[in-house]
């Protein structure tokens, strides 16, 4: 089972990376850990460090990787769940795991929600952890 975990440096994103990684170690699976971005900043760097960290504490082998998208200037939660179900489709990943900050109703109608993208979707199995 390969299992996508997108992380955007939010504690949330990182509960969900250590929810992923206990899952794909009773499961079996792999992990694949991406940040999605318009633009490699310090903040990516940074988000990355955190996650390699975290892998390597675990003795997971992965390396986080970035995945830039120059139209995340728009809509950008939206956007960035459409690059995740892109990313799924692409690669064939078969479980996606990922955090949700539990916006409220107002804020999902002005910039949308990544997990609310990903999970309407129904191509591929989601967990969200709060």
């Amino acid at each position: 089972m390969d299992v996508l975990v997108p992380i955007d440096g939010s504690e949330c994103s990182f509960r969900a990376l250590d929810f992923a990684i206990e899952f794909v170690r009773r499961f079996e699976g792999s992990l694949h850990v991406v940040h999605l971005s318009d633009s490699e900043t310090d903040a990516t760097d940074q988000i990355l460090d955190r996650a390699r960290e975290r892998l390597r504490e675990e003795g997971v082998a992965d390396e986080p990787e970035v995945s830039t998208d120059v139209n995340l200037a728009f809509r950008p939660a939206e956007r960035v769940g459409k690059d995740i179900l892109e990313l799924v489709s692409e690669r064939g990943y078969d479980h996606v795991v990922m955090g949700h900050h539990g916006d409220s109703a107002v804020e999902r109608a002005i910039l949308g929600s990544a997990a609310h993208t990903v999970v309407k979707e129904e191509s591929v199995p989601v967990t969200i952890v709060p």
